[in-house]
Order: C-alpha cells, then sequence, then structure tokens
C-alpha cells in the first residue's frame, strides 16, 4: 500500500500533468476508470502502471481484471496518495501510467482512408478531446495535429476523450503543407472549416468522397496560408440567431454530415 503522497514515486506520477515530464517521459497520465478501463481494452501494451484504492477496484473490479489480464504492475494506495498524484479534483480511486503511442502519418494513410480531422493550431484542450471524441463516434480513420495543437496527452484532453483517444489513431507534430501533400497523395479532398466559406448545403455532395476536414484555432480560425492548403472552404449555416458555432461543436456536424453521406449508398 502506497501512503506518502510526498514519495519519489507518487511526485514522479503527479509530474505527468506538466507537458515537460510527459515529453521528457514519453508517459501520460490516466485518471478514473473510464480511461482505465478504455485504456486496458483497447491498448493494453501501452498501459504500465495501475493505481487503485482498495474502495475503488471494488466498485471497479472489471478495471482490476483488465490490468490483471494484461499483467500491468497495479499499486494500491491511499485516498491521499490519489489526490497527490491526479490534476483532477475527484480522480474516482483509480490512476494509471501509460505510455505515448501516436501513429506514423505513413501508417495512418496505408490504410486509404475515407475520413480524417485535420486540427491546425487547436489550442483548447476540451476543444481538442471532444474533436477526437466526435472523429471516433462518426467512424473517421485517423486525426492528424499540425501547427501548435494542444499536445493529445494533456490530461484536460484525454478526459475529454473519454476513451476515444486509444479508439483512433492518431499522428502528432507536423506541419500542414507536409500533412496536406500526403493527404493529397492518398487521395483525399481537404476539405476547410471556414466562416466565410461557401454553402456547406451546394457542395454537401462532395462530402461522399474520401475526405479529409481542417479545422483551425478557436479564435482565429485558418489563417490565409492555411486556408491556401484547402481544396475547398465550408462554413455551417446559422439559422437561428448564434454568433457562431463553437469548434467542437461545428467539428462535429462536420464529421458528422461527412459520415452519413460516405455512408448513404
Amino acid at each position: 500500500m502506497l501512503e506518502n503522497p510526498r514519495s519519489p514515486r507518487v511526485r514522479a506520477v503527479a509530474k505527468l500533468s506538466k507537458r515537460a515530464a510527459r515529453q521528457e517521459t514519453g508517459l501520460f497520465l490516466l485518471e478514473g476508470p473510464q480511461a482505465a478501463r478504455e485504456a486496458l481494452e483497447w491498448a493494453p501494451d501501452t498501459v504500465l502502471e495501475l493505481y487503485a484504492t482498495p474502495t475503488a477496484l471494488e466498485k471497479h473490479a472489471d478495471v482490476r481484471e483488465l490490468a490483471e489480464r494484461a499483467d500491468v504492475d497495479l499499486q494500491y494506495t491511499t485516498e491521499a496518495v490519489l489526490d497527490a498524484m491526479a490534476d483532477t479534483v475527484t480522480p474516482q480511486g483509480i490512476v494509471a501510467v501509460a505510455r505515448q503511442a501516436p501513429t506514423a502519418l505513413k501508417d495512418l494513410l496505408a490504410g486509404r482512408p475515407r475520413l480524417i480531422a485535420i486540427c491546425e493550431e487547436v489550442r483548447d484542450p476540451g476543444n481538442l478531446g471532444t474533436i477526437i471524441r466526435a472523429a471516433d463516434a462518426a467512424g473517421a480513420d485517423a486525426v492528424i495535429l499540425t501547427g501548435r495543437t494542444v499536445d493529445p496527452y494533456n490530461p484536460k484532453v484525454v478526459r475529454s476523450t473519454t476513451g476515444s483517444l486509444f479508439h483512433v489513431p492518431i499522428a502528432v507534430d507536423l506541419e500542414l503543407a507536409d500533412v496536406v501533400e500526403r493527404v493529397h497523395e492518398a487521395g483525399l479532398r481537404v476539405v476547410a472549416a471556414d466562416v466565410d466559406g461557401a454553402d456547406f448545403l451546394a457542395s454537401r455532395e462532395l462530402l461522399a468522397e474520401p475526405t479529409a476536414w481542417l479545422f483551425g484555432n478557436e479564435a482565429r480560425g485558418l489563417d490565409e496560408t492555411a486556408l491556401a492548403h484547402a481544396d475547398l472552404s465550408l462554413r455551417l449555416p446559422i439559422y437561428g440567431r448564434a454568433e457562431s458555432l463553437n469548434l467542437a461543436t461545428a467539428a462535429s456536424v462536420c464529421l458528422y454530415e461527412t459520415a452519413f453521406a460516405q455512408r448513404a449508398g
């Protein structure tokens, strides 16, 4: 039983809430039974350590069973230790340490994908996490992060994906120009989501073809250089009096509209 919140092991886990520690170690933090469950079920080889209170593992016996099946190091802790490790106020008694496992762009494109989300300069962790979750739900083949997009292993991003981080391949730390070139070679049209783009409904039928959506920064959108890389720019209509849509909401609509179009036949 780990009982000392100030022990070196506890501090090492807690440091993973900081990007510098994640970059140095190649590890990241998972908090709560849902994240641990998804990681252990869909990417068990990436999970290195599981920390939990006895009460939490009694309540979530399936997490313990998955950890045992994956031969993951399981360490019981006190509530105080879990609180010291976690980035959230309420980690629900379970924290895990996992190895970052992004997908290389060439591997991601090798399977002839039909739907991809490209995130350029997306800085808000909640938005990125929700886009990854929406991409997973819409059956997208991959998510590609370019420019200074937030680290997908940021604890807030991980929580926002609610496990989708382990379901959809993600490529990271890439330059948009290189990505667009490779995506074009793979046979996808790059469509930018932009408030000044063409009418969405008028071009809806094009989405039935292999499509890579390009989403930009929450506040600034896509700059002229980024927009120049796109084959087409589209705007979602606003039928009510809302000034605009939140980035993650707009991305969810775009991804689902594409999924509907590609499955209509």
